[in-house]
């Protein structure tokens, strides 16, 4: 089934079931008000959501049109959003940015950062940011939103709370990644509101593109219009979401909504900018200029600047988004 998050005067939003085509939704609220409260109550949950999704598609209730510019975040605010780094082609790519450090670049445990979580960010708000010098970014990711885990969790009881998938783009300041990495305690202003897709689905919904704990769909990136990037979210992915989540419950519980990233997605290859039609490509700006300094002896391709658009989404067999697409444009943030 699909699920939703609709805007409106309540923090969390109204959650909705959207049919299997994103063509229409109905409102789930005599299930379940939002998103987190269905979360919290799975098990009675997820049936009932799993009937109602049937009965949207299959005709028997009408529905009404689904406008993804009305979605909100999936989880407006979360209880917990955890980034790991499961692609060891990004981790080698960016190890020549300043401030990373190689003896935390290994394949043996999984990178995770908890970041911020109270204002996660609708698929088509735009990226706001408070001057147009901070080396703007985006992370084109797969995520999971999981069930209860308890603290020493197994790989099987990690992979049994998985409940959704979707897709995010993890917003990055590079200028300001250099400070908070040499101040000590990690990730903070260089790490703004995480956008996400406007829908979640959940993972037996997606056949055969959900398997060995991995979203196995190209993640295409387009940036004012042009492909920068196609990378496969199933490929090269040395930690799965099983994996992230042991590694995040190694000294803690972890609640029932929390967020689980799966990294920058990443392919290895030794293309550049611009790619072809059937290329690789990017996920991310820090990336292609690595990539670019290695070829060239320098970088060509600029951060993202206010007017900048970038689209992003989950390709499935048929082409179509398979969880809508994030498409925002970047402004700066208005002077008082």
């Amino acid at each position: 089934m699909k699920l939703a998050t609709l805007r409106n005067a309540r923090p969390d939003g109204q959650l909705v079931v959207v049919s299997a085509d994103l063509a229409r939704y109905v409102s789930a609220g005599r299930i379940a008000s939002h998103l987190q409260a269905a979360l919290d109550d799975w098990d009675q949950a997820a049936p009932a959501l799993a009937a109602l999704s049937a009965q949207l598609d299959a005709g028997e209730i009408a529905g009404q049109f689904f406008d993804p510019a009305l979605a909100h975040a999936p989880l407006p605010r979360a209880y917990q959003w955890i980034d790991g780094s499961g692609y060891m082609s990004h981790l080698e790519r960016v190890r020549s940015l300043k401030g990373s450090k190689d003896e935390e670049l290994q394949s043996v445990r999984p990178l995770i950062y908890q970041g911020g979580s109270d204002s996660l960010s609708a698929p088509m708000d735009p990226i706001v940011i408070p001057s147009d010098d901070l080396a703007l970014d985006f992370e084109a990711e797969a995520g999971v939103i999981i069930g209860p885990v308890p603290m020493r969790a197994s790989r099987e009881q990690a992979q049994a709370a998985i409940r959704l998938v979707t897709i995010l783009n993890d917003v990055s300041l590079r200028k300001l990644v250099v400070d908070d990495l040499q101040n000590g305690f990690g990730f903070f202003h260089a790490k703004p509101s995480t956008s996400f897709a406007p829908i979640v689905i959940t993972p037996d919904s997606l056949g055969d593109a959900w398997r060995d704990n991995r979203l196995h769909l190209p993640v295409r990136v387009e940036v004012n219009g042009t492909i920068y990037g196609q990378p496969n979210a199933g490929i090269g992915m040395h930690f799965d979401f099983a994996d992230l989540i042991v590694e995040a419950a190694r000294t803690r519980p972890l609640a029932a909504g929390t967020i689980i990233g799966g990294g920058t997605v990443s392919n290895p290859h030794d293309e550049t900018l611009p790619i072809k039609r059937d290329g690789i490509g990017f996920a991310c700006i820090a990336e292609a200029r690595t990539a670019e300094k290695a070829k060239y002896g320098r970088a060509r391709t600029p951060f993202l600047k206010p007017g900048d658009r970038i689209r992003v989404g989950a390709i499935g067999p048929a082409g179509q988004s398979l969880f809508g697409d994030i498409d925002q444009a970047v402004e700066l943030l208005a002077s008082d």
